[in-house]
């Protein structure tokens, strides 16, 4: 190993730490020039320093959640779209914060200002940052070993993020071991797709014994091993999977979450379903509203509301998923999708405890057994209730494959905490303006598979 490669998480933390650093300066000046001489009883020094600091730990916790000093990682438009998102949540939630300090509310104005001042600051340093680490990290030289399913797709999606992996060559296993281990002395690290276990597994281990960075798409079975419980009574490690979904505690909780979050956000949201509902009306004159039975904890069946974002006979043809330039979206429809406004009244049914606000996204009966005929494991997601977002929506996107989808919820389901559903419904907030998230199938499918 390189001392460049050993000293990686160094430079991204000191990259980390200067945005940060520089972030919390703008504060300062804030606190001290403006509203620090406004509060009734102003702070002693320590108190001033606290202020700064806790400034800082809350935009690192805001960072971090959404990605955005992850350098090297993250296009560089994402670095900044991350970060400006940390900063503005962050400059809300100290706004507040000096407001109960001061018991009134004061001016925003200066807060407004320096959040342009930091957002100059995180395009300068997105761009500087990503200069630096290209310079001493360059792309990865990669093989791919691959076996029944040709690897070209993953090939092309790895191969775009130039900056980050150079997937330059791929062998067949059929070529046999020996041939594959001289191969991967030319590259930097493999990638090991969809081998049946038996045969990934040799490699895998071999790759651990030479110290090889390696990649490996896991399968169900990984998933499933991956939420599992370690137990150690014994001198024989065991690892045990409950296999039961929730249990009655973690529902209860998630249950309460969901009634008093989807009672407020309808409170909260009703002026703008109010509107959108006017607007979807006028435009021509069909329903506001578009019902249709989904699956949800179990296989049980409930209708779904969304606000119409698709012409009234969109389905007199048969069920199909929306595509890239689905002519049937009407004008109203295609911002409603873009910014992902027509899943709103799905809170009353959040409410009325059909769905959850993170789960899995329900399926139509007739597309679920689609599904199920080509991957039998589809309906293990049905273990828990159906969500308004989720692990596969923050992390996916609308064209995923359901292979794909199936075992981010999977990650989902089998990883489940209370800290989850809070940090996915603030990644949430982050995926709004993120046009590919939105985005259909290609335009001669009716199904995620074909």
């Amino acid at each position: 190993m390189s001392k460049r490669e050993y000293y990686k998480r160094t430079v991204i933390f000191l990259l980390a730490s200067l945005v940060i650093i520089a972030q919390a300066l703008v504060f300062a000046y804030l606190w001290y020039n403006y509203y620090r001489e406004l509060i009734y009883k102003p702070f002693w020094r320590r108190g001033n320093w606290v202020l700064v600091g806790l400034y800082a730990l809350i935009d690192v916790m805001f960072s971090k959640l959404y990605g955005g000093l992850r350098v090297g990682y993250l296009k560089r438009i994402d670095v900044v779209y991350s970060l400006t998102l940390a900063t503005i949540c962050t400059n809300i939630v100290v706004y507040f914060q000096i407001t109960l300090i001061n018991r009134w509310f004061l001016s925003p104005t200066p807060l407004l200002l320096g959040t342009l001042v930091e957002f100059v600051i995180i395009v300068v340093w997105a761009f500087g940052s990503q200069y630096v680490y290209s310079r001493l990290y360059r792309a990865r030289k990669l093989l791919v070993i691959y076996g029944d399913r040709k690897p070209d797709e993953l090939i092309q999606k790895m191969n775009s993020r130039k900056d980050k992996y150079n997937v330059s060559g791929k062998v067949h296993v059929n070529e046999g071991e020996r041939k594959i281990y001289r191969m991967m002395r030319d590259y930097e690290g493999v990638i090991i797709w969809d081998l049946p276990s038996q045969i990934r597994n040799r490699y895998l281990k071999y790759c651990f014994a030479h110290s090889i960075r390696c990649y490996v798409t896991p399968k169900i079975s990984d998933v499933i091993l991956n939420g599992t419980d370690r137990i150690h009574l014994f001198d024989t490690p065991l690892l045990m999977s409950r296999n039961m979904g929730l249990s009655a505690e973690q529902r209860f909780i998630k249950r309460a979450m969901d009634l008093v979050i989807s009672s407020v956000a309808i409170v909260v949201f009703s002026p703008l379903m109010l509107l959108i509902a006017l607007c979807v009306k006028v435009y021509d004159g069909g329903p506001v509203f578009y019902r249709q039975e989904r699956l949800t904890f179990m296989g049980k069946t409930f209708m779904i509301y969304k606000f119409r974002s698709m012409c009234v006979d969109s389905e007199k043809n048969g069920a199909r998923l929306a595509s890239k330039h689905d002519s049937r979206i009407t004008p109203v429809g295609k911002v409603l999708r873009n910014l992902h406004l027509d899943e709103l009244p799905q809170l009353f049914n959040v409410f009325l405890g059909e769905m959850s606000l993170v789960g899995p996204r329900p399926e139509r009966k007739v597309i679920m057994h689609e599904y199920q005929r080509e991957i039998p494991e589809f309906y293990y997601r049905l273990k828990v209730k159906a969500g308004l977002t989720g692990y596969a929506q923050v992390y996916g996107k609308y064209n995923t494959t359901p292979y794909d989808k199936l075992k981010l919820d999977l990650f989902y389901i089998e990883n489940y905490s209370l800290l989850l559903d809070i940090k996915l419904l603030f990644m949430t907030v982050k995926i709004f303006f993120q046009k590919e998230v939105s985005e259909g199938v290609d335009d001669d499918q009716k199904n995620a598979l074909k």
